[in-house]
């Protein structure tokens, strides 16, 4: 099931997506997305609404370094241990959102990832127990001002910005994530190009070591870490992430 947050022409509501190709179809799901869906009997045609973030989180919960080929272009040797950090709900947009460049910034990178979203409350799960808490997997670009991440030592500042956490552009609820293509291009041309298969800490095991740390609440999203290839974006141009299973996550970018 693909669960999408839209703009129609009465207001913002959850959806289900049904259809492929150009003939997708958007149910208004009542209330929530968690659980068994109920339908409001209200649907529009996809290419008639605004396709929003799919999911406002509490907290993004990002993970660093987590493909070794990006560890080392970073400058380091792949982590034992995951490497986490937080990114604030400020920061999400959804899909064709403008990414905006800070002023005080040289250099802001565009980084793809698979996301996952958290479906219960949860603290203390185990790696076993992990599938029952999730709700789906979007997409994700973990969008990063480069130079103020070097300069500050610590990520809040290079990682935080307005804008910097594309989502989008739905949430699927049927994906075995372990191992899928997942590719970056800028204005077309392919600049990330690897599989999940690859992370060094895989999704059961994300879910337990930040759930030893933090409850996790319905619509949270943990994402995954990028692969080698991230590289800086320019006002005027489109960043894409793809993902096997899930589509495309697009959205231009601007000065801010």
């Amino acid at each position: 099931m693909r669960i999408a947050r839209i703009a129609h022409p009465g207001g913002v509501a959850f959806v289900t997506v049904d259809g492929s190709g150009d003939d997708l179809v958007a149910r208004e799901v009542a209330d929530h997305p968690f659980g068994t869906p109920t339908y409001t009997g209200k649907s529009w045609p996809m290419a008639d609404v605004r396709v929003l973030a799919p999911i406002l989180p509490s907290k993004v919960v990002c993970i660093g370094k987590n493909y070794a080929d990006h560890a080392r272009e970073m400058g380091g040797e792949p982590p034992a241990d995951p490497v986490m950090f937080l990114k604030p709900s400020t920061s999400v947009i959804g899909p064709n959102a403008a990414i905006k460049l800070p002023a005080d910034s040289s250099r802001v990178d565009f980084e793809g990832e698979l996301v996952v979203v958290i479906g219960r409350p949860c603290r203390d799960v185990t790696a076993a127990q992990a599938k029952s808490v999730i709700l789906g997997y979007t997409i994700g670009n973990d969008v990063t001002a480069r130079d103020q991440q070097k300069a500050d030592g610590q990520w809040t500042r290079g990682k935080g910005h307005d804008t910097f956490c594309p989502l989008g552009p739905w949430i699927e609820t049927e994906l075995d994530p372990a191992d899928l293509a997942i590719s970056t291009a800028l204005d077309g041309e392919v600049k990330q190009d690897s599989r999940t298969s690859l992370l060094l800490h895989d999704v059961p095991k994300l879910i337990e070591w930040v759930s030893r740390v933090m409850t996790l609440l319905p619509g949270d999203v943990i994402m995954t870490g990028t692969p080698a290839g991230v590289g800086p974006m320019t006002a005027g141009q489109s960043v894409s992430v793809t993902v096997e299973g899930l589509g495309t996550l697009t959205n231009p970018v601007e000065a801010r």
